[in-house]
Order: C-alpha cells, then sequence, then structure tokens
C-alpha cells in the first residue's frame, strides 16, 4: 500500500510540474514582437511567414542581448535593416503592398498562449503592420527572449521518468 502511495504521489508531482512547464509567462520589463498580416487569406498569410523568416535571422542575434536596454538600442539600430527585409521580400514576391514598422507602445489584444492568458493593452513593442493589418498575426517576445520563430512547430518537452510510468500506469 505505501508503495502504490509513493508511486501515486510521483505521478501527481510530475504531471503537475509538465503542466506548468508548458506555461511562459510574460514579464512586465518586456518587449514583444508582431507582425499582422493585411487579411487572412492563404496569399496573405503567406507572405506574413515569409517575412517571419526572411527577418529571422536578425530578431533571433537578440537573444544574447543581456539587459532590456541592450534590446532597445538592437531594434532601434536595426529599424532600417528590418524595413530593407520587408521591403525586399514584398518586391522578390511581387507583391504591391504597404508597410508599416513602429516601436513604442502599441496595442495588442488578449491573447491565449499554452493555457495562460495575456491581457490586452498597450505594450512596449515593435509591430511590422502590412497592408491594411486585418490578418492574423506572428507574435513572440524579443526581450527576455522568448522568440521561436518556427510558428508551425511547438516544442514538446519529455520527461523520461513520466513516460516509464505512462508505460506501466
Amino acid at each position: 500500500m505505501k508503495k502504490l502511495i509513493i508511486v501515486l504521489a510521483i505521478i501527481v508531482t510530475i504531471l503537475s510540474i509538465n503542466k506548468n512547464e508548458d506555461k511562459i509567462i510574460i514579464p512586465k520589463d518586456s518587449i514583444r514582437f508582431r507582425i499582422i498580416a493585411n487579411s487572412d487569406t492563404i496569399d496573405d498569410q503567406n507572405l506574413k511567414k515569409a517575412i517571419v523568416s526572411n527577418l529571422s535571422t536578425t530578431i533571433t542575434q537578440s537573444n544574447n542581448l543581456k539587459n532590456i536596454n541592450d534590446t532597445r538600442t538592437f531594434i532601434n539600430n536595426n529599424i532600417p535593416k528590418f524595413e530593407n527585409i520587408v521591403d525586399k521580400t514584398l518586391k522578390e514576391r511581387k507583391e504591391d503592398r504597404t508597410f508599416h514598422i513602429n516601436y513604442g507602445k502599441n496595442y495588442f489584444p488578449e491573447k491565449e498562449y499554452k493555457n495562460v492568458i495575456y491581457e490586452a493593452g498597450e505594450y512596449e513593442s515593435l509591430v511590422i503592420t502590412l497592408g491594411e493589418g486585418k490578418g492574423k498575426n506572428f507574435w513572440c517576445v524579443l526581450f527576455p527572449p522568448l522568440c521561436m520563430i518556427d510558428e508551425e512547430n511547438d516544442i514538446e518537452y519529455k520527461s523520461l521518468i513520466k513516460e516509464v510510468l505512462d508505460r506501466y500506469f
């Protein structure tokens, strides 16, 4: 009976730890990043994804920055580079589309991600709006670095102990 109680306690502990690992909390002192598509058409969403992909090398350079002030400097210094990359992507795809880049306080709607609800509000952020900006968006956090540019693939964390317990119970 003692063994059963110990095993159940271990299972409950592991399951609660794994549940909490899925939650990413954005601290108040953060800088968000968002690319808003023109619309939800397949072409506009593919364009947004191409821009995310083309910006990924530059954006991931911010992952090595140690504090929020260094990240602010990085963003301000690279806005012309971001503009050039977006403009080049539009030209390569023969898209006659306007875009706007804004770094400062920008509105974010309420968002639920991995069972965490992020409240709507004005947040320090770098926002790239394509055309009318009425489509689904890509978003992540530049500081602290929580940008996983590959938005299509969720990262799955595994626990060896949990797998063994799942196999036998």
